[in-house]
């Protein structure tokens, strides 16, 4: 295998010459002590206006030097670099002298023997000079996808890591700031089909002045996440809301019901619960359909299949059991109104608590609920169905 590491630079003339003469050090060791057999090296200036460039340059017999003549981003410059590289494995580094180029090879064996996608240096640990305030960002960070995740990272961004060419098709699209590296974390934490691993590397301290702002660029990376946690598991932020507000919805129904159950009857100023969990538990019903159609919208798009069959919170819009469902609650809601029905057409007036028709409006629209997510998950059905046929048309047609 070959690694190609790229140093994306952005004004960095007081430590670029120490990183390139590091990492030209560190090939050998790279090639003696991992399954990487070659490596190349290629600098990639970000629109730099001091003398990067210039000191660079001065190694180009023995590294590449790719010059952008306006800035378009950290993670731009990477992208750059990876693309005119045909090596089997795409790393980057920082150029501010953090990282050790050494640790690429802990990096690529690590990435072979765990079969994984992505593998990072993790900066969390106890021999990291990383300053405080980032060190409770990048836990933060960790935190909030570890909620929702199937893999838990420490560092999601880590500026050190090495990718798989043959999966990049599957990390991409990713931003070209500096929330490149979070992006790539959190789409390879949430997607099902990627694997990304972590290993702890030493971390100084960096040369020169920071690019990164604390406050503008952790707004960024929060945001990316939240892209990411929104593009691959929407349906776990919807599923929440659902839960919640079946649990508001029953805990102001604890006691109309208990008072019911002891006394046979309602209070009139309990009304205001009955309305409030009326629409609270239709809402309800709402999030937790869209939780289930969107789950089944990213398996379709995202990992080409359907969700394994298993037992979940998403069992209840199983066909056999949502039809029970439907017909429980529509036979139910209509005894509770039967007598005042048959009431308002014999005498013209009904005397039936009200209620029961609040009682009834829940259960109509839960029925309804149910009704409309079996009519879209049949058409979801339908479209699965037919791209499976392109994409088997397709792979016939390449291999004529």
């Amino acid at each position: 295998m070959n690694l190609a590491i790229v140093i994306p630079a952005l004004n960095e003339e007081k430590s670029i010459e120490n990183i390139i003469t590091r990492c030209l050090s560190a090939k050998e060791y790279i090639t003696s002590h991992s399954i990487v057999k070659s490596v190349e090296i290629t600098v990639v200036s970000d629109g730099s206006t001091d003398n990067t460039v210039a000191i660079a340059s001065g190694f180009k017999d023995s590294i590449k030097v790719i010059v952008f003549e306006k800035n378009k981003g950290y993670g731009a410059a990477i992208k750059e670099g990876w693309a005119q590289s045909g090596a089997e494995l795409l790393g980057f580094l920082d150029a501010d002298g953090t990282c050790d180029p050494l640790f690429f090879s802990d990096l690529c064996n690590l990435l072979v023997n765990e079969n994984a996608d992505i593998a990072l240096g993790s900066r969390l640990n106890e021999n990291s000079q990383m300053p405080l305030i980032r060190r409770i960002g990048n836990t933060c960070y960790s935190l909030l996808l570890s909620m929702v995740s199937f893999q838990k990272i420490k560092d999601t961004a880590s500026g050190m890591r090495v990718v798989r060419k043959k999966s990049l098709h599957r990390i991409m699209p990713l931003p070209d700031g500096l929330h490149f590296t979070p992006a790539m974390s959190a789409r390879a934490i949430l997607s099902e089909d990627l694997k990304i691993v972590e290993k702890d590397m030493p971390y100084k301290e960096r040369e020169g002045r920071s690019k990164l702002s604390v406050m503008k660029d952790g707004i960024r990376f929060l945001n990316i996440i939240l892209k990411m946690i929104f593009l691959y598991q929407p349906y776990k932020i919807l599923a929440l809301g659902a839960i919640l507000g079946f649990l508001i919805c029953g805990g102001l129904m604890i006691f109309p019901i208990t008072h019911y159950i002891q006394f046979r009857r309602v209070e009139e100023w309990m009304i205001y619960r009955f309305v409030v969990s009326d629409v609270l538990g239709f809402i309800s019903w709402l999030f937790l359909s869209s939780a289930y159609i969107t789950r089944k919208i990213v398996s379709i798009t995202l990992t080409a299949g359907f969700p394994k069959k298993k037992i979940s919170l998403y069992s209840i819009f199983n066909k056999r059991i949502a039809l029970v469902l439907i017909c429980f609650t529509l036979a139910t809601g209509v005894l509770l109104v039967y007598n005042s029905f048959v009431q308002r057409l014999t005498t013209g007036v009904t005397y039936e608590h009200w209620s029961r028709f609040v009682a009834m409006s829940f259960l109509f629209s839960t029925a309804f609920v149910f009704i409309v997510t079996l009519i879209i998950d049949y058409v979801l059905n339908l479209i699965n169905e037919r791209l499976q046929y392109f994409q088997s048309y397709k792979e016939s047609q390449s291999l004529r």
